[in-house]
């Protein structure tokens, strides 16, 4: 068991008079591949604002690599956390060429001036291209990819400055079968390499929790339902409670989950 890289203990984070979280306690260490479940409005991007020292929370007690939230100098802390999502995707410019949108994350800045970078981060960069699938696209520009091509590179760049936890916000969201499938298939193999940060993933898909992740944490309505190895946590009941209607939850030979209705 490696050391604890998360921690959160009685976290509640209140907006407007609305609870988007309550009575959250939750350990992440970091040998660990968890994926958080939940319905739309359940509070996962929240939860994973929180865990990337984004947001801070109305109540309790958040500890993230061995720092506290509140204490500790978050620009510090942020280079150490690689972050995928669809808010930070909006925010890269077009006509930026994907070997740059990766090379900068060594310096967490978007948009390539006049920096220099030495061939080690130009090698890392263009293996980490490589081994999300998108070698092809080194030289386009990301306004011109297409979705799952965003989210492939996306991951390059957050896994690019070498994270202590990397952080997926609904990776496969807008992805088509084939696309979704090879990327999941790609996050298996991150998974299951030793050398990989901790993995924090956010669906609301069973069918979309790769191979080789440990850890499930289902939340509804912005409490935890329940939250352990995945194995014990991934059953038709808590599923059921998790979504609000009966569903009935099976597993394949390779480790992939699939939900029916029951």
């Amino acid at each position: 068991m490696g050391g604890q890289v998360l921690r959160l203990q009685d976290v509640a984070v209140r907006r407007d008079g609305a609870a988007l979280l309550r009575g959250i306690d939750w350990t992440v260490n970091e040998d660990e591949r968890w994926v958080v479940i939940g319905p739309n409005g359940a509070g996962k991007t929240t939860l994973l604002q929180v865990a990337a020292t984004l947001l801070y929370p109305s109540e309790g007690l958040v500890e993230v690599l061995g720092e506290r939230l509140g204490q500790a100098d978050v620009f510090d802390l942020r280079p150490r956390i690689g972050l995928a999502s669809a808010a930070l995707a909006e925010r890269i410019p077009p006509e930026e060429k994907v070997i740059d949108l990766v090379l900068t994350a060594s310096y967490a800045i978007m948009g390539r001036w006049t920096e220099e970078y030495d061939s080690n981060d130009v090698t890392r960069a263009v293996e980490l291209i490589d081994m999300m699938g998108a070698a092809h696209l080194i030289r386009r520009r990301f306004g011109t990819l297409s979705e799952g091509e965003r989210k492939r590179v996306q991951i390059a760049r957050a896994l690019m400055p070498d994270p202590e936890m990397l952080l997926l916000d609904e990776p496969a969201a807008g992805l088509d079968l084939g696309g979704r499938e090879d990327l999941v298939r790609r996050l298996s193999l991150l998974a299951g390499d030793y050398r990989s940060p901790t993995l924090v993933l956010v669906t609301h898909h069973v069918e979309e929790v790769p191979a080789g992740f440990t850890h499930g944490l289902l939340l509804r309505h912005g409490s935890v339902v329940a939250q352990g190895p995945l194995e014990h946590v991934m059953t038709s009941d808590n599923l059921s409670h998790t979504f609000g209607v009966p569903l009935s939850l099976e597993r394949s030979g390779e480790g992939r989950w699939y939900a029916r209705p029951h």
